[in-house]
């Protein structure tokens, strides 16, 4: 499967973020999406938690490496050979999605370790320890709106929005290699998007993800 195929299996709003990545360091966000993806599914149609949990510890071995070895098969570990960032944030995507299995409703904690997690591996994309700060605030942001807007349970949703609420929702610039995330915050920071992901199809938050692509803001 080539970097294009595993482009469309993303979700719409990704795909338009991903428009304004640098060619150069598209295909690191393209895995990084895409192995987020992947590894929300198996959380989300595992039957038993202990299955998901070792579907998850699969993936934390083989990312862990320094490469996904010949003959792992999977083209998103493929793509993943290359990511230019530290492999312990990619293997840390596989612990947050893990606080994810337990009985529910979850912990307040559990949605806090995987927004961290997601935060941790855009930070790893970042050129400079201050920038790698500002990701990694930005993306814990958008992670915990992203959770909110997909939750059903309504004791979750409550617990997710009381943190998202309590986020520092600013803007700061991050380099261009991370403008996919400047997308997905700008459209996150917007309280309606946080209650219902489907406000994110509208045409103004389009429009909005649109500009802060071309901006950066």
């Amino acid at each position: 499967m080539a970097e294009s195929s595993i482009l469309a299996t993303l979700p719409p709003l990704q795909r338009l973020a991903l428009a304004y990545a640098p060619a150069a360091s598209r295909p690191a966000m393209v895995g990084l999406f895409a192995l987020d993806a992947r590894l929300a599914d198996i959380v989300r149609h595992s039957h038993e938690p202990m299955l998901a949990q070792l579907r998850l510890a699969w993936w934390r071995e083989q990312l862990s490496g320094t490469s996904a070895g010949p003959g792992s098969g999977d083209p998103l570990l493929a793509l993943l050979n290359n990511w230019p960032g530290s492999r312990a944030a990619l293997a840390g995507l596989a612990d947050g999605w893990e606080a994810m299995t337990g009985p529910p409703p979850l912990p307040e904690s559990a949605f806090a370790t995987l927004a961290e997690a997601r935060g941790t591996a855009f930070a790893a994309l970042a050129d400079s320890p201050d920038e790698a700060a500002i990701a990694l605030r930005m993306g814990q942001s958008w992670a915990l709106a992203d959770i909110a807007a997909h939750l059903s349970d309504p004791r979750e949703r409550d617990a997710v929005l009381a943190l998202v609420r309590g986020r520092d929702w600013r803007w700061q610039r991050l380099p261009r290699q991370l403008r996919p995330l400047a997308v997905l915050h700008g459209l996150a920071a917007r309280t309606d998007w946080q209650t219902n992901d489907a406000v994110s199809q509208t045409p103004g938050a389009l429009l909005a993800a649109i500009r802060i692509g071309i901006t950066g803001r």
